[in-house]
């Protein structure tokens, strides 16, 4: 991660270059919402893709599923949000701002741990240290109140009649209801795990951190169902998992930490999480969490269906424990954006701004530019070549030296340039982002140059 960057920074690049979006932008906004555009989206989707391809593909033992964001709502009766799903909030009666006393906290006393703090502690505290407003600067507070975190909707056609549903705050939910599904049709033997991709929603207030924490979010994540005695073992083995995932992608270790939870969940064994050093600090970038048998148990109950696993080599009858590893998609790539940037110095001078994604992440593989506008029929062809094989941009726009500094900011790895020679004898110029080194290949060659290059 380059020292200069910032999330000021980082935001106006991703504006800027295509990458995200202010969310209904055109009407003035809608807070805590992006939207993700031409590179951005194509950067998330190979995020994604690298995510589902080492925990999925790689694992014979994993199974996929896409649940429905609206379920029953019994289902988070049986899982506690309908309870207990609430963030300790308050509002500055001066200016009227809501914020989560969590945050009000952690932002001025560093070394307090507000995870073991209580809603009537988080209360005393900021009334014995007279924690101000940070937008008004007034010590004017309403009581600390738990607020509801799930959107409520209602499913129904009769005024009056309408029942209430959620909008699901995670995507675990899905997969746990589905255990005798695919266990029964995929004749899966414990262990094994479920794995999802999908979207989530949190009606919480959010500390404007860009795309850190929204109220709609896309979580990566499956839930490993495995018999007791094993459970620790397999969730040491998704910590490293976990961390060595991460780190493939490009994340460099000094900027990667596991934090342990000292205060745990009342059904949870275990719980850590890896920290990443965000242009704002150290924060959560994925969990690991020891979940014991409550989610089995729990909807056995509400359900009425029996979830024990009858293990079909010593008869054994037992409700597998999980071990969740759940990771954001959106915080992922804020992640990586953070970790490619780089303001390079060069010897002329003058300052690039590049992306140092690796290739098989880069949004584009690689770009073609014709040197001239005249040579764009060759360059078309090629272009035609490429794109069957992977994702390209074209461009002809502006001097060659501009268009490459367009690349290197939205992080193409490899730039294919047609020249005058290209007509004669078929070859193009092939040049490195990241050393900006460029050799001559011929054209029958470079989809296998490539694919060399960009595999995961």
């Amino acid at each position: 991660m380059d020292k200069n960057l910032t999330m000021d920074k980082l935001v106006n690049l991703c504006k800027s270059r295509g990458f995200v979006f202010q969310g209904s932008e055109i009407y003035g906004g809608f807070a805590n919402t992006w939207d993700f555009g031409p590179v951005g989206v194509e950067l998330k989707n190979n995020i994604k893709k690298a995510w589902w391809k080492r925990f999925v593909q790689e694992d014979p033992q994993t199974f996929g599923v896409d649940a429905a964001i609206l379920m029953n709502p019994r289902v988070w009766e049986a899982s506690g949000h309908v309870q207990s799903f609430s963030d300790p909030q308050l509002d500055c009666k001066s200016c009227k701002y809501r914020f989560r006393a969590d945050n009000l906290i952690e932002e001025k006393f560093k070394d307090v741990d507000v995870e073991v703090m209580t809603t009537e502690e988080m209360q005393n505290f900021i009334e014995e240290h007279k924690v101000k407003c940070p937008h008004c600067g007034n010590f004017n507070w309403t009581p600390v109140r738990q607020f509801k975190l799930m959107f409520e909707t209602s499913r129904g056609t009769v005024e009056g009649e309408k029942d209430v549903v959620y909008l699901r705050p995670e995507t675990c939910q899905g997969e746990y209801v589905n255990f005798l599904n695919v266990q029964r049709t995929m004749r899966a033997k414990v262990p094994f795990a479920i794995a999802q991709i999908g979207k989530s929603f949190r009606n919480e207030i959010t500390p404007g951190n860009f795309l850190f924490r929204t109220v709609e979010f896309e979580q990566m994540e499956l839930q490993k169902f495995c018999h007791p005695k094993d459970s620790m073992d397999f969730y040491n083995d998704y910590k490293k998992r976990a961390m060595d995932f991460v780190c493939d992608l490009g994340l460099e270790k000094e900027n990667l930490r596991f934090h342990d939870h000292e205060k745990l969940a009342h059904y949870a064994k275990a719980a850590c999480d890896i920290q990443y050093n965000f242009p704002i600090g150290w924060q959560e970038l994925n969990g690991i969490h020891h979940r014991g048998d409550w989610d089995l148990s729990r909807h056995s109950e509400f359900s009425g269906k029996n979830m024990e696993y009858l293990d079909p080599f010593t008869n054994e009858k037992f409700l597998p424990n999980v071990i969740e590893y759940s990771i954001g998609a959106d915080r992922l790539t804020l992640a990586i954006m953070s970790e490619a940037y780089e303001e390079e110095k060069l010897e002329n001078g003058e300052t690039r701004v590049v992306m140092h994604f690796k290739p098989f992440l880069a949004p584009f593989k690689v770009a073609v530019l014709p040197l001239q506008k005249n040579l764009s029929e060759k360059a078309k062809e090629v272009y035609a070549v490429l794109s069957k094989e992977f994702m390209c941009d074209y461009d002809e726009a502006g001097s060659i030296g501009k268009r490459y500094r367009r690349q290197d900011e939205i992080g193409t790895p490899f730039c294919v340039t047609i020249d005058f020679d290209t007509l004669e004898d078929d070859t193009v110029t092939v040049r490195d982002r990241d050393t900006m080194a460029q050799e001559r290949l011929k054209i029958d060659t470079i989809v296998s140059y490539f694919e060399k290059k960009i595999k995961f």
